[in-house]
């Protein structure tokens, strides 16, 4: 018997009997089949069933069910090696989307390893000639030169390259991409190592095609550089009907190309129907690294004014969704933001980073961004000047928040969060509480505790040491700084709260809420279950340690399915770890938990050799990984720590044997290099299928050959794994 989803499960429940009904009026004695259906209906299951696995289940069944399968489905990942291409599947003609980005070994040139590179090409083409989304990883300009002939109704196209840029003429990646797919709506850089100046030429050469486009995004994390003032206006002249515009530009003036006054307003001009616009300072890939206690403001100011600010948003009518990742501080933004909350209507999504004052009150007025009622979603980035009063007014100005991010904002206490999360109730399912001085992981459980039977995805940071103040001091253990203060001044922020709540004439949950989620004493509410989180972030500090999520209030995650763990800082300066192991055994209180993704590429290193009294990488890396093999996990994501002197991201020793007790996994990621005779360690897993190396981290190691990622110990790898059998 084949599983299904449960809708596809019910449809073919439904339509069964409704078949059965309907005939056995006129021959109550026969019997009928599931193929009874009419085959339209039996395609239009199929079509409706998502998940890869399911549908290959379903594929087993029979010959028509593998016929059908093959005919409705509408995207597919090819994950085979590079030296098999010519074994392409020619089944999947229905085939709109295709992903050729996780060919293994992964990054090597697509097709010219191939004697035959055009007959390649052309192969790929009858395999799937109805292609219109396209990812792939381009080595070389040769890639889209032999493969984009072959697909010029592409609409939507994805270039993925961590490599170094190839020394060939400006433009030389996009041209015959421009040249052979006249229909192209949309263009993804964002995963594309590339010249800021190689995109401009190209465009302005190919104006029909730059016309056509919709969606640009430029948003790249693989360099420092950012694009300047006038490539910005270029590109944006170049294609005046862009809707949706992400891009990594400069917002420091101290450099030549920065994005300043002139600059906004000519790009609102050049492209007055954008519905998202994204700019993000280049700096901010490394700034979410920045220390919490910094207080929110930066040296150097943004040349961004309140006249500019309002004159862009005159300017883009139509804006849902607004990013602006400024790195530099952007000040009394408050009546800026009353402007934005007019002229743009329709805005629905608001990202800001380092603006100060957004909000504000006017002759006892609630204003700033207190007035964007249509809000569904807001992340504040190093807002200095936020405190608990711009929480409330927030949670009442604008009711339909469903995610809220605030990050490096030291002014606001649990108290402030708590009254949020209970004026938002009913809509917030997504938080995130990060790099914030006044809370660690307890204080941020505890403030959500309004919403935690209802909250889907969360990221809270880990404890600090400093941050818990004793009982003698405070009154009440983990509790944070200030805390007493603010409890002692809880009528005035009560009274606050129903004063804005008649201003803004909006619901909420009345003026005890904060009283009815903590006892007289400030102790917690009784715990409840988080029946209803699925994702888990969390981030810490190199050195600490993961406090078992029970005993601040995590374990009851029934459903839980994902965690995300983030650890950073230098290892250098730290003493060898005094305790066995990170604690990544104490996630075995989730009976779900299946997905994971451990991120220690922000922690840096020695690679190889320490000074005395100093631990290598190695000693990390077990310290970390140590009980991962406890969990049940089915698909992990792991980037090693790097020692970024010599630009070295490799897979230890003690993690390859650590890795290997994962006795259930099927997919593993690793963003780095390993060598063959660590990844060998990995056939100790009997059901895993999928694993890949990737060097996706700038500048990935140009000559494979000096690395231990080399074509044929991927070969020998892949070979040894393929040649098992697998248990399903």
């Amino acid at each position: 018997m084949v599983l299904v989803c449960p809708s596809v499960y019910l449809i073919l429940v439904l339509e069964k009997k409704f078949m059965h009904a309907t005939m056995s009026r006129s021959s109550p004695r026969n019997n009928f089949h599931i193929h009874d259906l009419p085959d339209v209906i039996l395609s239009n299951i199929f079509k409706l069933v998502a998940d890869t696995r399911t549908r290959n289940a379903m594929s087993l069944v029979c010959l028509k069910w593998v016929a059908l399968e093959r005919a409705t489905r509408t995207s597919i990942t090819l994950r085979g090696n590079i030296r098999h291409l010519f074994l392409l599947p020619t089944c999947f003609r229905a085939v709109t989307n295709l992903d050729l980005s996780f060919i293994s070994p992964w990054g090597h040139p697509l097709l010219e390893s191939s004697p035959n590179a055009v007959l390649l090409a052309q192969l790929f083409g009858r395999a799937f000639p109805s292609i219109v989304s396209l990812t792939i990883y381009v080595r070389t300009p040769t890639t889209l030169h032999l493969l984009a002939p072959q697909w010029p109704n592409l609409r939507h196209i994805k270039l993925v390259r961590w490599h170094q840029r190839s020394s060939s003429p400006l433009g030389s990646d996009f041209f015959p991409l421009l040249q052979h797919c006249s229909l192209l709506s949309s263009l993804d850089l964002s995963q594309f190592y590339c010249w800021t100046e190689d995109l401009p030429p190209a465009l302005e050469a190919h104006p029909q095609v730059a016309a056509s486009l919709c969606h640009l995004n430029i948003l790249t994390h693989s360099s420092v550089e950012g694009f300047k003032s006038h490539e910005l206006l270029a590109i944006t002249a170049a294609c005046p009907n862009l809707r949706r515009l992400l891009a990594t530009c400069l917002f420091d003036h101290r450099f030549n190309g920065f994005v300043g006054h002139e600059t906004l307003l000519a790009l609102a001009s050049n492209c007055p129907g954008l519905s998202l616009l994204h700019l993000a300072d280049s700096a901010s890939t490394y700034r979410d690294r920045t220390d919490s206690d910094d207080e929110g403001y930066t040296p150097e100011d943004a040349r961004i004014s309140h006249a500019t600010l309002g004159a862009l948003f005159a300017a883009l009518p139509l804006l849902e969704e607004l990013v602006l990742d400024v790195c530099h501080n952007v000040r009394s933004t408050g009546l800026s933001l009353e402007l934005l909350a007019s002229k743009c209507p329709r805005l629905k999504s608001l990202k800001l980073r380092h603006f100060h004052g957004i909000y504000n009150e006017i002759n006892s007025q609630p204003g700033g961004i207190a007035l964007c009622r249509g809000l569904e979603s807001l992340s504040v980035y190093n807002s200095a000047d936020l405190t608990d009063s711009g929480l409330i007014a927030i949670s009442l100005g604008c009711p339909r928040l469903a995610k809220f991010e605030v990050y490096g904002c030291q002014e606001i206490t649990e108290m402030g969060m708590r009254i949020l999360a209970s004026n938002l109730q009913k809509t917030l399912i997504d938080v995130r509480i990060s790099s914030c001085k006044n809370f660690d992981a307890l204080c941020s459980l505890k403030a959500l505790q309004p919403i935690e039977d209802l909250i889907q995805r969360l990221h809270i940071d880990g404890a600090r040491e400093g941050l818990q103040q004793s009982d003698e001091e405070s009154g009440c253990s983990n509790q944070p700084v200030g805390f007493k203060k603010f409890r002692t001044e809880e009528q005035n922020f009560m009274g606050e709260e129903s004063f804005l709540k008649k201003r803004l004439k909006c619901h909420s949950v009345g003026d005890s809420c904060y009283s009815q989620s903590s006892g007289g004493d400030g102790d917690p509410i009784s715990s409840k279950a988080w029946g209803k989180l699925k994702y888990l972030s969390l981030r810490f500090a190199v050195g600490e340690l993961m406090t078992p999520l029970a005993l601040v209030g995590l374990e009851d995650c029934p459903v839980l399915e994902e965690i995300q763990i983030k650890i950073e800082g230098d290892c250098r300066n730290q003493p060898r770890p005094h305790m066995a192991a990170f604690g990544l055994s104490s996630l075995m209180c989730f009976p779900r938990l299946s997905k994971m993704q451990l991120d220690c590429g922000g922690a840096t290193g020695y690679a190889l050799t320490a000074p005395s009294g100093h631990a290598d990488l190695s000693v990390w890396e077990r310290f970390v990984l140590n009980g991962i093999g406890s969990l049940k996990l089915v698909e992990l994501d792991y980037r090693p720590p790097q020692d970024t002197d010599v630009n070295h991201r490799s897979l230890s020793l003690p993690a390859a044997g650590l890795l290997a007790e994962c006795k259930i996994l099927r997919k593993l990621f690793i963003h780095g290099t390993a060598n063959e005779h660590l990844m060998m360690f990995l056939l100790k897993i009997l059901t895993l299928r999928d694993v890949q190396l990737r060097e996706d981290y700038y500048p990935a190691p140009e000559n494979d050959s000096s690395t231990d990622m080399r074509v044929d110990s991927c070969n020998r790898f892949e070979d040894a794994l393929n040649s098992r059998w697998i248990p399903d």
